[in-house]
């Protein structure tokens, strides 16, 4: 259905604003979460090089309880405020480790992950949704263009969410 070999081609700030091209058409017209998590985990793993995990984390009122993913078996509940997730539930900032072992607090699902990215998702009202989270095996694999493409893909899920 999506072709990738050229976004996989092209450089980061190219590679995001194709996966993001690409995210609308794969989740416009469909407003169910569960679907549009599904697939966004999908899309976003298949296209970037040196993950090995990413999905979502939703709140269900008190923490946040694992959604679709792709990658290994994950931790099924994280706390707010605890592990990278927690923390950027919590603080509402995206967050960018370059050592996950150098984090405090962190919560290790798979021992081989080395960094990682989580972006924090609020509806327009600033209820927290949850968090969409990356994993890397490499140290410090993300960096400031992950950062503002990551939360441009996310922008593309939360509006897919309201039916934009």
């Amino acid at each position: 259905m999506f072709d990738l070999a050229p976004l996989q081609a092209a450089g980061k700030t190219e590679l995001y604003e194709g996966l993001a091209e690409q995210m609308r058409g794969l989740l416009h017209g469909e407003r169910d979460r569960t679907a549009n998590a599904a697939n966004f985990s999908a899309l976003v793993f298949h296209s970037l090089d040196g993950l090995n995990w990413c999905g979502f984390y939703f709140f269900d009122g008190t923490e946040l309880v694992v959604g679709p993913f792709q990658g290994k078996p994950a931790c099924v509940r994280i706390a707010l405020g605890k592990g990278v997730c927690g923390t950027a539930a919590a603080t509402r900032q995206t967050q960018v480790v370059e050592d996950v072992h150098a984090f405090p607090g962190h919560i290790a699902c798979d021992a081989a992950s080395r960094s990682e990215i989580v972006v924090p998702l609020y509806d327009g009202d600033g209820r927290l949704i949850g968090v969409w989270d990356v994993d890397s095996p490499l140290p410090a694999r993300f960096d400031e263009d992950d950062r503002v493409g990551m939360e441009r893909l996310c922008a593309v899920f939360l509006a897919s969410l309201r039916g934009d």
